[in-house]
């Protein structure tokens, strides 16, 4: 019966212990967590063709999809900024600056790349969610394959190079993609 006792005692003793910051999580308004707020950004540099890596979207798509590796950055604001390089085998050519937030598996367009090498700032570049589509592949590529660790983002620009680097797929995500 002694020992039951201690048994008792001890369990409820790291219950009490271990249940606190769980019971504050459970307390807590979520709506009093600080709103996000993106960070400032520049548009990059044109691409250069001896920065572009290429990366694997869909065998379904005819398209090449290539990052400039020198705009890569993730910000403190936990954005993945980039250059999204697609090119169609006609020799048609498409340059865009986006993000990716991988805690709101949302993306966006800042702007659209000129063949003179001017940016043109988007109209509407509002967040959009990372739908696995063939519109969207390509965001949902990254995002699953190279950028994201589910929800949160890579530890830094250095990790996101290695998994492009990498041949394969680096890792899974995907229960994070709509």
């Amino acid at each position: 019966m002694n020992s039951l006792r201690r048994v008792l005692c001890g369990g409820l003793t790291a219950l009490a212990c271990f249940s606190g910051s769980l019971s504050a999580q459970l307390l807590s308004d979520p709506d009093s967590a600080p709103a996000w707020k993106e960070g400032e950004y520049a548009l990059p540099a044109a691409p250069g063709e001896a920065s572009l890596r290429p990366f694997f979207v869909s065998s379904a798509s005819p398209n090449r999809f290539l990052i400039d590796e020198d705009t890569l950055s993730v910000s403190d604001d936990g954005v993945v900024r980039y250059v999204l390089v697609v090119r169609t085998p006609g020799g048609a050519q498409n340059v865009t600056f986006e993000g990716i937030r991988c805690g709101a598996g949302a993306w966006r367009i800042y702007a659209t790349g000129r063949p003179d090498g001017e940016w043109v700032p988007t109209r509407n570049g509002d967040w959009r969610p990372i739908v696995d589509t063939s519109y969207n592949r390509s965001r949902a590529a990254l995002a699953l394959d190279y950028f994201c660790d589910g929800p949160a983002p890579p530890r830094d620009r250095a990790e996101v190079l290695r998994r492009l680097h990498d041949s394969g797929r680096p890792h899974d995500a995907s229960n994070y993609v709509r």
